[in-house]
């Protein structure tokens, strides 16, 4: 699967979005995958749960770092409702190729639903990487159902926190919800949330 992300950052996707530039707008750098992949290994993450699909390049790094961290035992959760529309399930074909599929579980729909339903459901993961929605309204809502899902130490990963709507979602955790941060180079930023979960009390909020 090295290969194959390789491939498709030399290449390009077999099939992309009809706009100038798309994928190298979309798609996780491959500098960045080679530093997510590494998070994720030095994390010893098994439970891997991604907001946003797109052309695979994000995918393909963490199914890289999961076969080396949770062999069979791994799983992965990829949520995007746009693959099968609007990127004509080019990303997952991208999964397939590189024998993916058997440990990484597609859900076309909403983030917000799909995060609801398997926080009801008692799932729990060690990781998640977000580049889904840049709202700051859905930014906010992935945030809040992944630290329900993800455990206690936990890390969650984010691509394109230049942009104001999701630098300011992942403030109200920093600093109303003890997330930390943790050093990573390049585009992407990552919290680890806390060894001890806690609901802070409504008097306690700070603005941000």
């Amino acid at each position: 699967m090295r290969a194959a992300r390789a491939e498709l950052h030399a290449s390009g996707p077999k099939r992309r979005r009809p706009f100038d530039g798309d994928f190298e707008r979309v798609a996780l750098p491959e500098v960045d995958g080679d530093v997510l992949r590494d998070m994720l290994v030095a994390h010893g993450a098994r439970t891997v749960i991604e907001v946003g699909l797109a052309y695979g390049s994000s995918a393909l790094a963490i199914g890289e770092a999961l076969c080396v961290t949770g062999g069979t035992g791994a799983s992965h959760i990829v949520i995007d409702p746009f693959q099968a529309t609007a990127y004509e399930n080019v990303g997952w074909d991208a999964m397939v190729a590189a024998d993916l599929e058997a440990r990484t579980m597609l859900y076309g729909e909403a983030s917000s639903i799909v995060l609801a339903r398997l926080a009801h459901e008692g799932f729990s993961a060690d990781a998640a990487f977000v580049d889904g929605s840049h709202r700051f309204h859905e930014v906010f809502v992935d945030l809040y159902f992944l630290r329900k899902l993800v455990r206690p130490g936990g890390l969650i990963v984010l691509d394109d926190a230049a942009w104001p709507s999701v630098a300011t979602a992942v403030r109200y955790f920093d600093l109303n919800l003890g997330w930390q941060t943790v050093s990573v180079g390049g585009r992407l930023i990552a919290r680890r949330l806390p060894a001890q979960p806690f609901e802070p009390d409504f008097t306690d909020f700070k603005p941000f």
